[in-house]
């Protein structure tokens, strides 16, 4: 019958305790070292990615842009997971309505900065290309990563 591994630790003055690994938990973890190696086949997987991050004020727009990066993807064959709505960025401005005396009246205005993301598994370079050569309606901000 195997040993257990015991420590002595100065915070419990000298008793014994069974041997922690490096996960934290007592006896070791099996099961963190199987998600390691399944989190690296996984990462082999799919080793290349475009991410193609949408901005715009007006969401039709948006959608719009999004539909036609996916059809340039589709076309090509490759695999296009989104388009993944991401939080809408809200910013608020309050102003005074009169320059001087009446400080009580203000007006308030609001921009809405509607966001998406695309992810392109594995893009060859016939996608980069047709992307490249995208015409965007003006108001859409796009940011590729590779």
């Amino acid at each position: 019958m195997p040993t257990k591994k015991t420590v002595t630790s100065k915070k419990n003055k000298g008793k014994k305790e069974p041997a922690r690994s490096a996960t934290g938990v007592a006896g070791g973890s099996v099961r963190s070292a199987i998600s390691v190696t399944d989190k690296d086949k996984v990462a082999e997987e799919t080793k290349s990615r475009l991410r193609i991050k949408l901005r715009a004020y007006d969401h039709k727009i948006i959608d719009n842009s999004a539909r036609q990066i996916i059809d340039i993807a589709t076309r090509y064959g490759a695999e296009v997971i989104g388009p993944i709505p991401l939080p809408t960025e809200v910013l608020k401005f309050t102003v005074n309505r009169s320059s001087f005396i009446h400080k009580d009246a203000r007006e308030q205005f609001e921009m809405r900065v509607h966001k998406r993301m695309i992810d392109i598994l594995n893009p060859n370079p016939d996608i980069l290309e047709a992307l490249r050569d995208i015409n965007l309606p003006s108001g859409v901000d796009i940011t590729v990563k590779i």
